[in-house]
């Protein structure tokens, strides 16, 4: 399996004051730390090294997580530093840790999906990269993917239009190369490349049709508490 790179270095102020002292992946659900569950999910999908992108508050992460090991991985970690670096620049940052090809995934999203087949689909796509999407209709966010026919032709979070009906649904897969134009040390949002690589035609579109579950809002918080309770019972 591909190494994820989980970006978790935000300030998460939405979630405040429940992140004034540590950082939103340490959030308790269910007595545990919300990385926690997210590590299992990730383990349980065949994932073994994982790359932390750390920002505020990450030392408390790195404490709690470690090497890895209680978690049956590898953990390393990357730090933005004195400067945010956004999704983009923590990245850039990370990529000595990563190999030429590696999942990309938010903080703060709990995806129960099938990880090798996207995988398998990214690989027998030839693109460049991968986007995962989910037909929102602006349900949960704002839709920011034009996808159709099975085709993602379309991808902006500044430029909307009717025809997005789809929205970007946090797990992805890049690789090194794409990050050759990102100065080190720079601030630069994700959601950049992504945009360049469906225009040059370069990004696989992968449709989930199970929701996503995200602690970055307290609604959030709350639905995935609920679907972790739900999950365990059938487990």
């Amino acid at each position: 399996m591909l190494s994820m790179a989980i970006l978790a270095g935000g300030l998460a102020t939405r979630m405040r004051p429940l992140t004034e002292k540590i950082p939103k992946s340490m959030i308790e659900i269910d007595d545990k730390p919300f990385i926690y569950h997210q590590l299992m999910l990730l383990r349980e999908n065949g994932i073994g090294h994982v790359v932390m992108c750390l920002g505020y508050l990450g030392g408390m992460i790195e404490d709690y997580v470690g090497k890895g090991n209680k978690f049956g991985m590898s953990i390393d970690y990357s730090y933005d530093g004195d400067v945010l670096l956004g999704t983009g620049g923590a990245i850039r940052k990370a990529l000595k840790y990563l190999p030429d090809k590696f999942f990309v995934l938010y903080g703060d999203s709990y995806l129960d999906i099938d990880y090798k087949e996207i995988e398998q689909a990214y690989l027998t796509s030839e693109k460049a990269g991968l986007m995962t999407v989910y037909k929102n209709k602006d349900l949960f966010d704002k839709s920011n993917v034009v996808f159709e026919d099975g085709k993602l032709l379309e991808y902006s979070k500044k430029h909307k239009s009717p025809r997005m009906q789809h929205i970007d649904y946090g797990l992805g897969i890049l690789r090194k190369q794409d990050f050759t134009g990102v100065a080190p040390y720079t601030a630069v949002d994700l959601a950049g490349i992504y945009t360049k690589l469906a225009e040059e035609n370069e990004l696989y579109g992968y449709e989930v049709f199970k929701r996503f579950y995200e602690i970055g809002s307290k609604e959030g918080l709350g639905d995935l508490a609920d679907y972790l309770k739900a999950r365990d019972k059938l487990v």
